[in-house]
C-alpha cells in the first residue's frame, strides 16, 4: 500500500473492527443465516456457511449462538429472513467502491447506502458500473517473520494461484481463486501454518492513490458504511495512508 506497511493497515482495520465488536457479531450472524438458508445448515456440504462459521468462531462467538443462527435460518427455530444485495458507486476522489449488504428490508438498506454517499460526497452508480474493476479471490494473510519458504512450498502444492510477500514489512499473502480457497487454508493448517487472517474478497486490479481531504472522505465514507448494520463489507480501490484506512 502507497510506500507502507500492508500489515499495519490489516491490523489497523482490524482494530477498528474489534472496537465495534457487537456490531461484528451481528454481521456475523446475519452472514451464518444466509449461508445456511441458501446452502443449508450441514457445515460438511456448504463452504460458504463453513468460512461463516470460522470467521464467528475467531471471534469469539459461542458455539451456542452460532447454532442458533443456523436453526433459525433452516426453519427449526423462527427467525427473519435475510437475502444478499450489492450496491456499487463511486467515493470522493474517483474511487470505486462496492458495498456488499445482507438484509431483511431492502428499502431501508438502499435508503441508509445511499445516504451515506451522498454525506460524504460520493454517487450510487447502477449495477456493473464499478464491479468489472475488481476481482473475487481468496486471500490468507500471514505477518512479518512467518517462513516464507515453507508458505510457499504448502501453498502452491495444495493449489494456490500465488504467494506475495510484501518488500516494506515481510507480511505474505497467499492468493488462490474462490473454488481452491477452502482446500488452500485446510492445507495450510494442517501444515501448523495458520493465517492470521483469511477470506474470500474481492479485490481491484488498479488502486487510486490518496492523501489529504480526499483520503479523509473516503475514510469516513468507509466507517460511515461499515457501522451500519446491513452493510457486511465495503471494498474500495483506494489506497489511503497508514492511520487512515
Amino acid at each position: 500500500m502507497a510506500g507502507h506497511s500492508k500489515w499495519a493497515n490489516i491490523q489497523h482495520r482490524k482494530n477498528a473492527q474489534d472496537a465495534r465488536r457487537g456490531k461484528i457479531f451481528t454481521k456475523l450472524i446475519r452472514e451464518i443465516s444466509i449461508a445456511a438458508r441458501s446452502g443449508g445448515g450441514d457445515l460438511a456440504a456448504n463452504p460458504r456457511l463453513r468460512l461463516a462459521v470460522d470467521k464467528a468462531l475467531d471471534a469469539n462467538m459461542t458455539k451456542d449462538a452460532i447454532e442458533r443462527a443456523i436453526k433459525k435460518a433452516t426453519g427449526e427455530l423462527e427467525g427473519a429472513a435475510y437475502e444478499d444485495v450489492r450496491y456499487e458507486g463511486y467515493a470522493p476522489g474517483g474511487v470505486a467502491m462496492i458495498v456488499q449488504c445482507t438484509t431483511d428490508n431492502r428499502q431501508r438498506t438502499v435508503a441508509d447506502v445511499r445516504h451515506a454517499f451522498a454525506k460524504f460526497g460520493g454517487n450510487l452508480g447502477t449495477d456493473g458500473s464499478v464491479s468489472y474493476l475488481f476481482r473475487k479471490l481468496g486471500v490468507l494473510s500471514f505477518a512479518p517473520g512467518a517462513p516464507e519458504a515453507r508458505i510457499m512450498e504448502v501453498a502452491i502444492e495444495a493449489g494456490a494461484d500465488d504467494v506475495c510477500a510484501d518488500p516494506d514489512d515481510g507480511s505474505i499473502e497467499v492468493l488462490t481463486a474462490p473454488e481452491t480457497f477452502e482446500a488452500v487454508k485446510h492445507a495450510m493448517e494442517r501444515a501448523g501454518l495458520k493465517p492470521d487472517a483469511a477470506e474470500i474478497t474481492l479485490r481491484a486490479d488498479n488502486t487510486i492513490a490518496l492523501a489529504g481531504e480526499a483520503a479523509q472522505s473516503v475514510v469516513k465514507l468507509i466507517d460511515w458504511l461499515e457501522d451500519l448494520d446491513d452493510v457486511q463489507a465495503v471494498y474500495t480501490n483506494a489506497e489511503l495512508p497508514l492511520g487512515e484506512s
